[in-house]
């Protein structure tokens, strides 16, 4: 005789299932990449080179990195100048969340830069002092993911336990990446569609 499931699997299913092939896509497209892109940061020669890399948001082709493809060249040299100078400040930082608060605080004034360049350079700096957000920072493409996950999108950042329990298995910079990446699907799978598309970018 069939027997009715527990009714709480009758309200997460529809959720968690989306969810996580939304995670699982996200390991098997974009996993690699970002973390080739974080140990390109990491195995540069000093602090000084990885901070000028950073600052001009340069791939290892020389190219820049999309996120930053649209910012002016004299505004990435004004970052790679102030955050040059910024180096002893910067090397003294022991979390991530204060190297974020330095890198903001010397770019912030600059025309051009915006929350996800402070967000993106502190993060590639932060591969190479063995930093990592602990907490899941937000800017304008993460915000509309997390608010079609239904938390305020309106701090500076979210703990990583008031994500969904299949994104809480991710690193924050993860979790990161796919509220950015799948921001629109991330809503599609709160209204328990089981498709979904994806943005390339989190602009």
């Amino acid at each position: 005789m069939d027997v009715a499931p527990p009714h709480h699997w009758v309200v997460r299913r529809p959720q968690q299932q989306p969810m996580k092939a939304i995670i699982a896509d996200y390991i098997a497209k974009h996993r690699e990449d970002a973390e080739k892109e974080l140990r390109y940061f990491k195995i540069q020669r000093n602090l000084e080179d990885t901070v000028s890399l950073a600052a001009l948001a340069k791939r290892p082709n020389g190219r820049r990195f999309s996120h930053q493809r649209r910012i002016p060249e004299s505004v990435l040299r004004k970052v790679e100048k102030r955050l040059r100078a910024a180096i002893p400040t910067i090397r003294q930082a022991q979390s991530f969340e204060e190297l974020h608060r330095i890198i903001e605080k010397e770019l912030i004034s600059i025309f051009g830069v915006g929350e996800l360049m402070v967000y993106d350079t502190a993060v590639r700096i932060g591969a190479k002092l063995g930093l990592e957000p602990m907490e899941v920072f937000l800017h304008s493409g993460t915000r509309i993911g997390a608010r079609n996950l239904g938390l305020n999108g309106g701090r500076r950042s979210i703990p990583v336990a008031e994500f969904p329990l299949p994104l809480q298995r991710l690193p924050a910079r993860e979790i990161e990446d796919v509220l950015c990446i799948y921001k629109h699907a991330l809503g599609k799978s709160r209204r328990t569609h089981s498709g979904f598309g994806h943005a390339p970018s989190c602009g």
